[in-house]
């Protein structure tokens, strides 16, 4: 009789197993699927959290995104206590608390049991408004191999405790998430390098076709000129001979805008090539030295193009001044020239589309753009960008 007992208790447990593996399997495939259905990764991230928590019936998670350097950001989110969501959910985006404390110290390398969450208990002490009986959470690292891209938080109400089941399921999931964002970054950087590699091929074209058409025709209109005695024909080949000379400008600008050389020797000796190509003569400084990011390389280099382009045109001066400094965590960029200046009032005058652009450039990298000019005393274009 306690035979028999014995093995149906060891029968049931089995079965409670085998229903348990199921559930897991289920919810990895689901999870599965929901990453591989996207190529945002924002989205990405807020569907897969809203899956999890209806299939494993947990109340709230959110996902943060940490970077090299420890800084975090709230990715994704679903079903937070009224508390964690006022102000915009501040509370969620600003301090430290003990699951990124463990992450960032090496501390944190698997699922894990959180003893209390300090932003929750914050906002209990502060009385910032309904916790919904949550005071725990578990803490998963998102990783793909050896890289760490930030954390998964899951919990509910009056839950202190997660099985080392729940964990180990966590986790799985976890690395599906790590894995799913790292095909994420490699395919924005294999979108990037298309650009380049398109880019480079249109410059290319642009250069051996109409570069060498354009300089033909300034060649062809020169000799014509010489072969006729018509003062009036010869006065329209020297206006066709200016406009195509103009326009051999312009293209090769418009080349250096698709590609530019000299960006791998850095932005200064960019600038400067640049400057030589539009007639002027730049001189440069140079503070602090460090391997920006390509994305906000190639954003200064732009906003140092155009801020070129502007004193060729409008400056009526062949000579312009910048300096690059790295400090304080910021990289910033200063144009000016002393040429003509024009009367600027930032709070009333619209920008051209060259400075529009410039400034929607900076500000896209949470960056600040500020000119300042004024008629017979030149312009000056401060630009900081953060890093």
């Amino acid at each position: 009789m306690k035979r028999q007992i014995f093995d149906d208790r060891r029968w049931g447990m089995q079965v409670l197993k085998g229903e348990q593996r199921i559930v897991e399997l289920r919810t990895l495939k689901a999870i599965a699927e929901t990453l591989n259905s996207s190529n945002d990764l924002y989205s990405m991230l807020h569907d897969v959290l809203r899956e999890l928590l209806q299939i494993t019936g947990m109340e709230t998670g959110w996902v943060f995104l940490i970077d090299e350097h420890g800084h975090y950001q709230l990715a994704a989110d679903y079903r937070l206590p009224e508390a964690l969501c006022i102000s915009e959910k501040k509370p969620m985006c600003e301090g430290d608390c003990w699951c990124l404390d463990r992450y960032n110290d090496g501390r944190l390398q698997s699922a894990a049991n959180i003893i209390e969450c300090k932003r929750l208990e914050d906002a209990i002490e502060e009385n910032r408004g309904d916790t919904r009986g949550i005071t725990h959470h578990a803490t998963v690292p998102l990783r793909a191999g050896d890289e760490k891209f930030g954390l998964l938080n899951v919990a509910s109400p009056n839950k202190m405790h997660f099985a080392d089941g729940e964990l180990a399921l966590l986790e799985a999931v976890a690395y599906q998430i790590g894995t799913a964002i790292k095909r994420i970054e490699l395919t924005r950087k294999e979108k990037d390098h298309a650009l380049i590699t398109e880019r480079n091929r249109l410059a290319r074209d642009l250069h051996d076709s109409v570069n060498q058409l354009l300089f033909s025709l300034a060649l062809t209109a020169r000799g014509t000129k010489e072969m006729v005695e018509d003062e009036t024909v010869k006065e329209m080949l020297d206006y066709i001979q200016e406009l195509s000379q103009e326009a051999l400008s312009e293209m090769r600008s418009l080349i250096w805008q698709l590609r530019p050389q000299g960006l791998e020797n850095g932005i200064s000796c960019a600038l400067i090539n640049y400057g030589k190509v539009l007639g002027l003569s730049v001189d440069v400084e140079v503070e602090g030295v460090i391997n920006l990011p390509c994305h906000i390389e190639e954003a200064v280099w732009r906003i140092g193009q155009e801020g070129l382009n502007n004193c060729s045109k409008h400056a009526g001066t062949s000579k312009a001044k910048v300096v690059l400094k790295v400090k304080n965590r910021c990289i910033s960029l200063q144009m000016s020239d002393q040429g003509n200046g024009f009367d600027y009032d930032p709070a009333n005058s619209l920008l051209s589309l060259g400075l529009s652009t410039m400034k929607e450039r900076a500000e896209m990298l949470n960056g600040t753009f500020l000119l300042t000019s004024q008629k017979g005393k030149g312009t000056t274009i401060d630009v900081v960008i953060p890093l």
